[in-house]
């Protein structure tokens, strides 16, 4: 335990310092290969009952695969040596959170909106949503980058975190593995309503407690971050607006983040060429600016160190009984 929770806190660290490099091979980019090659291999027949069975093929190889290579490799580690395993838990841990990436990615946009221009923010926005992009406007494209990192402060960053404290690495990984599934074969459209069926609900089921204690700590970062963000707005509009989107989850913390900056987010957005009608989060108070993209980082940062303290104080409570 006492190792576990030495690489959980230097995990931490590393991600705040170092974030995904690009030239650094990332355990993500390899699962969505292997989604990807699965997918070529496992479809064959547009039957939605065998395309359902060819889902949760996907789904259950994947997280056998994902659980047989980060179980030997830690457990590989231990057994060469204790302090080789906490090194090889603690770069796990890094490469499962995503904090700094969050951040850098929403930056690019806010740098583009600031000194570039649209067609730059367009194309920075596109790498870190799924809509389509071509038809925003500087205020949209604002609005998705915050979007992004509000409901990304639960997947990508919270939900990690939880499961890293539960299981380590490899639950870490499991959900990670469930997470880019989703992402990649869990959408609403012909191609995989049938095949990413299995992936989506997974995803939803994760993923439920996860995004309700996300959006409790956001609400806590909210009251602490000073006067840039409202702790009581955010309180509210979460009561109000947490079920406002399609998925169970995805609203939890944009509604608190909404209400925390005081702006309304969501709405109807275009997808694979087809406008999708989805209610408003959160009140217009004001318009959203640039600067939003900045205060929801904030927010984020807030919120997983938050998580952080009280995920070590848990496990070291249970490491001393």
């Amino acid at each position: 335990m006492k190792y576990h929770i030495l690489a959980f806190f230097g995990g931490f660290l590393l991600d705040l310092l170092l974030g995904d490099p690009y030239c650094f091979p990332h355990p993500v980019r390899l699962m969505g290969s292997l989604i990807s090659n699965l997918e070529r291999k496992l479809r064959g027949n547009e039957l939605p009952e065998k395309e359902l069975r060819e889902g949760k093929v996907l789904v259950a190889a994947v997280l056998l695969l994902t659980a047989l290579a980060s179980g030997l490799l830690l457990t590989g580690a231990y057994l060469l040596h204790p302090c080789i395993g906490a090194a090889v838990e603690t770069v796990m841990t890094y490469q499962i959170l995503a904090v700094k990436c969050l951040k850098v990615e929403s930056m690019k946009v806010y740098r583009s909106l600031t000194r570039e221009g649209l067609e730059v923010a367009r194309k920075a926005v596109s790498m870190i949503v799924g809509r389509d992009t071509a038809v925003l406007d500087e205020k949209g494209v604002a609005k998705a980058a915050i979007e992004t990192v509000a409901e990304n402060t639960s997947d990508g960053v919270i939900a990690p975190m939880l499961y890293l404290a539960l299981g380590g690495p490899v639950l870490g990984f499991l959900y990670k593995a469930v997470n880019t599934m989703d992402s990649m074969v869990g959408y609403k459209n012909d191609r995989y309503l049938y095949f990413g069926r299995a992936a989506a609900k997974l995803d939803d089921l994760v993923n439920f407690f996860p995004a309700r204690i996300s959006a409790g700590l956001m609400i806590l970062a909210a009251y602490c971050g000073g006067k840039d963000f409202s702790g009581k707005e955010a309180c509210r509009i979460y009561k109000r607006d947490r079920r406002n989107h399609a998925s169970p989850n995805s609203a939890q913390t944009e509604s608190v983040c909404a209400g925390a900056l005081g702006i309304q987010l969501a709405g109807d957005a275009r997808y694979f060429g087809q406008w999708v009608r989805k209610p408003y989060i959160g009140d217009a108070r004001r318009e959203v600016e640039y600067e939003d993209i900045r205060r929801v980082n904030r927010l984020m940062y807030l919120t997983a160190g938050l998580c952080e303290a009280l995920c070590l104080l848990g496990m070291a409570a249970v490491y001393l009984l």
